[in-house]
């Protein structure tokens, strides 16, 4: 007679790290900083198209072959890919359960009917999905052009984005969508640096200074790029 041995079995680190609300904090916090810390390169990079369209077409050219002739042609690139990914993915999941396990916590008595949450955790939240939604956008816009207008073009990069903040939904979209992120960095930072520890009395003020000056400079380089296009400065 076979013994079930599943009861003497321990469960793993990782599992007890995930089952966990401190460790699901402790996976958002780490993948916001990683997706935070693309959206500082991948601002520099748009910024580029300041400099005119074979400066912007060149570096998007290079980023297909960076890393050759030890990596293949776009392997650096999709390696990229594959972490965002996972970063995205982490940081929903996270986000999702512990906002699932925080409606179950509360007391089902409530006075008021309406659900009570803080300015910060409403913004996290709706911040959260416009800028899933953003990226799925993005995406296909940019990157597949199966929503693009005007006739994706592959390679040519500069014209694509010319395209796209050549119409007033392109505009709205992204503008919004830069908005919400500016929002969602402000409140993620800190909140990330108490989950990591690194927060402190001493260092509140640096902290949240830094979390306001981060969010503004990627709002601003963000927003820069279609309010160009639209004052005809890149065309």
């Amino acid at each position: 007679m076979a013994l079930d041995t599943r009861a003497d079995r321990r469960p793993s680190f990782a599992g007890l790290l995930w089952g966990s609300t401190v460790g699901k904090k402790t996976v958002m916090a780490v993948s916001g900083l990683i997706m935070l810390l693309y959206l500082v390169v991948h601002m520099i990079g748009n910024l580029k198209i300041f400099f005119g369209a074979a400066e912007f077409n060149h570096y998007a050219h290079w980023l297909r072959i960076v890393g050759e002739p030890f990596m293949h042609r776009e392997w650096t690139l999709w390696l990229v890919r594959v972490v965002l990914v996972a970063a995205v993915v982490a940081h929903a999941t996270s986000a999702y359960q512990l906002s699932r396990r925080d409606i179950k916590a509360r007391p089902s008595n409530y006075v008021h009917k309406k659900a009570r949450s803080s300015y910060a955790t409403r913004t996290m939240r709706w911040g959260g999905i416009i800028l899933g939604l953003f990226l799925v956008w993005h995406l296909l816009d940019l990157t597949t052009g199966t929503v693009h207008s005007g006739g994706f073009r592959s390679g040519r990069p500069y014209q694509n984005v010319v395209d796209t903040f050549s119409t007033w939904y392109g505009n709205v979209i992204y503008l919004v969508a830069m908005l919400a992120l500016g929002l969602h960095i402000r409140h993620g930072f800190w909140s990330a640096a108490q989950t990591l520890g690194v927060g402190s009395r001493a260092r509140e003020r640096l902290l949240k200074t830094l979390a306001h000056v981060l969010a503004l400079v990627l709002t601003v380089g963000f927003i820069s790029v279609p309010v160009a296009v639209m004052t005809g400065v890149v065309s």
